[in-house]
């Protein structure tokens, strides 16, 4: 499914991604959602803190803090998500998850779907350049953070 206009907790997610970038880390931003209003956004920040599983969405889950429920949450994201944030989605039931991109990676969308979980694309081309860009001048740095082989 493919959404053509981004709503204001994905440009949450967007500004957060390019807050990481302007500190030198990778450029994937995150923010959930309830009702139509951001509860908490994050970015991530493995390089920023050396801790290597800040990604994106973890980064906004833990800056939205303990919920009762996440079942009526809605969580956005600038790249598709990898295994590791899939299986938190899938933990806490999100119901619904909007990517900015699929291009540059491709994340665990089978896993999601399969688990019940909404996935929209938006294919934003701002993500898909600032990612682009990110993985053509720093190949080591996104190699470790998807845990591939160093080029």
């Amino acid at each position: 499914m493919t959404e053509t206009a981004p709503d204001p907790a994905f440009e949450a997610a967007y500004q957060a991604a390019q807050k990481s970038l302007s500190e030198g880390g990778i450029p994937i931003g995150s923010a959930l959602a309830r009702g139509g209003k951001v509860i908490a956004s994050g970015h991530n920040e493995r390089v920023q803190h050396g801790d290597p599983i800040a990604h994106g969405e973890m980064s906004a889950l833990r800056a939205a803090g303990r919920q009762k429920t996440y079942r009526d949450t809605i969580l956005y994201t600038t790249l598709a998500p990898c295994a590791m944030c899939t299986g938190t989605i899938i933990q806490f039931k999100i119901p619904r998850v909007v990517v900015g991109e699929a291009e540059t990676f491709p994340g665990e969308f089978d896993l999601l779907r399969s688990r019940g979980v909404e996935v929209v694309v938006l294919d934003d081309p701002r993500c898909v350049d600032m990612m682009r860009t990110f993985q053509e001048e720093h190949p080591e740095l996104w190699a470790e953070d998807i845990a591939e082989e160093q080029p």
